[in-house]
């Protein structure tokens, strides 16, 4: 991934290259695995932000992306209902497939910083930060589609997954909270969106 990385940073220096921008917001769908203990639902959010190109009229290319996502379940344990709030900033790193004049794939890694988690609960529970109970930082693998219909205007879907867990391991003895499942999780989201490219 630092090797792809490095290759999208270097892209806009090299001789006669041109940059294509673009911005881009919509929907998540989230879903969250091994979640039984605490009875999570999938829940919709939503996700903004933009990217950069290299211009070019090759079938293979590259894009690097930033976007803030909200993401997170809501949960039901014994009496106590609420909502867990995830906010990422993501930084998805892809190679792009041009089949046609309007139509391309994707498929990358992704780096995931979490800026803030809070939750919403009908029992109120839970001591210390948030930040206590979830992992900071999150990686994995994404790919999708995106259609240009015309002009500027796309749409898009993609699918992302999470290769390491969403919580952390708590100590033994500790107070665990009832918003936080004994198993460790994922994060598994599909996002539909729509943008303008500059």
């Amino acid at each position: 991934m630092k090797k792809i990385l490095f290759i999208i940073c270097c892209m806009p220096f090299v001789a006669n290259a041109q940059i294509g921008l673009g911005i881009k917001a919509g929907f998540n769908f989230v879903n969250v695995t091994n979640a039984a203990g605490i009875n999570a639902d999938s829940r919709s959010g939503y996700m903004f932000g933009g990217y950069y190109t290299p211009k070019s009229k090759k079938i293979i290319s590259f894009r690097s992306e930033i976007m803030l996502s909200r993401q997170g379940y809501d949960y039901k344990s014994n009496t106590n209902t609420g909502t867990v709030n995830l906010d990422y900033l993501l930084l998805p790193q892809l190679v792009t497939f041009n089949i046609t004049k309007h139509f391309e794939a994707h498929v990358g890694a992704q780096a995931a910083f979490l800026l803030n988690a809070k939750v919403d609960s009908s029992g109120g529970n839970g001591n210390g930060s948030l930040f206590d109970y979830f992992q900071r930082f999150d990686y994995g693998i994404v790919g999708g589609v995106q259609l240009s219909p015309a002009g500027g205007l796309f749409i898009g879907a993609r699918y992302n997954i999470s290769l390491h867990d969403m919580n952390k391991e708590l100590p033994l003895g500790g107070n665990q909270p009832n918003f936080v499942p004994k198993e460790f999780i994922k994060n598994n989201v599909l996002q539909l969106y729509a943008g303008w490219r500059f």
